[in-house]
């Protein structure tokens, strides 16, 4: 693990608020040269600790106003290979993101959708019908607050 110290904290935390800072603002915050911050900022990509910035999207304004999570319990039937489940699972629009968990599940999916009865359609339709497919259990999202992260 590479030590950081508070800097790179600060660093790490205004960009987990918001990816799209550049090294000159985060200079100014942080009180350091715009050199000095850019070479912390590349030292953190260059050794992974930072891997890319996220464009995030707001999906209700986009016409998803639901969001659902999924457990996926593959069925012991048939033995499915996880590859097959995942590669057919990642071609569904509405999935945004398949983990690969372990406990009462072997798979958590978070699917969006335009309303309960588009969501019940890939439910029906394109979830249900995946190679492997044992219990589903879903759980409707009410709310979401971001957390950055623990830096």
């Amino acid at each position: 693990m590479t030590p950081l110290d508070d800097l790179d904290r600060k660093i790490l935390g205004a960009l987990a608020a918001d990816a799209s800072l550049s090294a000159s603002t985060l200079s100014r915050r942080l009180g350091l040269s715009q050199p000095a911050t850019w070479r912390r900022m590349r030292r953190l990509q260059d050794e992974g600790i930072l891997a890319g910035r996220r464009l995030v999207l707001d999906a209700a304004k986009l016409g998803f106003g639901v969001t659902v999570f999924l457990g996926i319990k593959l069925a012991a039937k048939g033995r499915v290979s996880l590859e097959d489940f995942e590669r057919a699972v990642t071609s569904i629009r509405e999935v945004q993101t398949v983990e690969h968990v372990l406990g009462l599940y072997d798979y958590r999916l978070r699917v969006v959708a335009r309303d309960l009865a588009d969501f019940e359609r890939v439910l029906r339709r394109r979830i249900m019908t995946l190679p492997g497919v044992g219990n589903v259990e879903a759980n409707v999202l009410l709310s979401e607050e971001r957390l950055a992260g623990p830096i």
